[in-house]
């Protein structure tokens, strides 16, 4: 039986105010933003630093980020959905929806073509890393190839899988989810953002979150941290892309929101409350529990204390610092989220740096750290 540990309030300040200046004093951030939450209710909340090199704006609850693969649980949700009105089913076969995936072949690292696929690719597959996508030879990538969902679901095609369906698991930065994507607009014959915000956006409150920003939210979002001989910059980022360089109206399922961290929040808030807002019902409680459940079998896990459920990574192993049962993602540029339903507990935080980025950052490894030290 399992028993609900508090917040230490003084100990989770301290703590999370400790380890922000650390990556304020060591050059990992310019400005970042916190949020803890237990039973619905904000214990913490505060943001530090600025939003540029030149120190010219305070990071504020205002301040927009790119999500990178914390993008990857919000498609997942649409995805479920989907399947929650049976249009679409977990089970069922990627090829009746996107029939060219049965020409596809596995490709090895070296580039040698290993042939068809012993397995077929099921949508579930793709929600958990499982669907033969990730770490395949590069193929050469044209500007073309990264124009629209459809442009890079064929370039991925032509690329070819990594391993056979199952019989592995390799994360897909891109691939699974832009075929997502592609399904999800297939089966409602919409735009996906338009889908997002009738059915995840508008009932969670979140305003701000959004594949295309507009003019005004451009002027919100943060710059990208970098850090030259000691010294933080502004990085690099092509005009009019949120993530890497593939246009903002790729809708690029995998990596393309950005968000407030209060926007975040109130998604993070619908699957602690298994589906539903404080508007509606956006998803059954048996749909969220098939989320956040391990889907990968153990043998392909190793050692390690988590598997991928849905879209997000699940504690599966009591040796980890979060609970059993905590499941979340992280993001390229280094934020970083969990949902803790042992302990009822949210907790998300925010920077865009291109250093100390990606899932098991520094940063959010010391965040988890503080909050797990908190309770008692």
């Amino acid at each position: 039986m399992f028993f609900m540990k508090k917040l230490n309030l003084q100990k989770l300040r301290s703590g999370i105010d400790s380890i922000a200046k650390i990556d304020l004093d060591e050059g990992n951030v310019f400005g970042s933003s916190y949020l803890v939450s237990q039973c619905g209710e904000i214990v913490y909340r505060k943001n530090f630093g600025y939003t540029d090199a030149e120190s010219t704006k305070d990071v504020t609850d205002k301040t927009i980020y790119r999500l990178a693969s914390m993008t990857k649980p919000i498609t997942a949700i649409a995805i479920l959905i989907l399947c929650d009105r049976g249009i679409i089913n977990l089970t069922d076969l990627v090829s009746e929806y996107i029939p060219e995936i049965k020409d596809i072949h596995i490709i090895d690292e070296n580039g040698k073509d290993l042939g068809k696929p012993e397995n077929e690719m099921i949508i579930h597959h793709l929600l958990s890393h499982t669907s033969g996508f990730g770490g395949v030879f590069p193929l050469k990538q044209s500007k073309e190839d990264k124009e629209t969902v459809d442009s890079w679901v064929k370039y991925f095609i032509r690329k070819g899988l990594a391993y056979d369906p199952s019989t592995k698991q390799a994360y897909s930065a891109t691939a699974a989810f832009d075929l997502l994507v592609k399904i999800a607009m297939k089966v409602t014959g919409e735009d996906f953002e338009a889908f997002l915000k009738r059915e995840v956006f508008a009932p969670c409150g979140m305003k701000d979150t959004t594949f295309m920003p507009s003019k005004e939210q451009w002027s919100r979002i943060i710059s990208m941290h970098d850090n030259k001989d000691g010294k933080n910059i502004n990085a690099d980022m092509i005009q009019g892309c949120v993530f890497g360089d593939f246009p903002a109206t790729h809708m690029l399922g995998g990596a393309g929101l950005v968000s407030t961290i209060d926007d975040y929040y109130r998604f993070t808030l619908m699957l602690l409350n298994k589906g539903e807002t404080p508007k509606a019902r956006i998803l059954s409680e048996e749909m969220l529990e098939n989320m956040c459940k391990p889907w990968v079998n153990k043998e392909l896990m190793g050692n390690r204390p988590d598997s991928w459920g849905l879209g997000v990574r699940v504690v599966t192993k009591c040796d980890h610092r979060l609970p059993q049962g905590s499941f979340g993602w992280s993001g390229a540029y280094g934020s970083h989220f969990w949902v803790d339903p042992e302990n009822k507990i949210t907790a998300i935080f925010m920077k865009n740096s291109k250093i100390d980025g990606g899932s098991g950052n520094n940063s959010a490894n010391r965040f988890e750290q503080a909050v797990f030290e908190s309770l008692e």
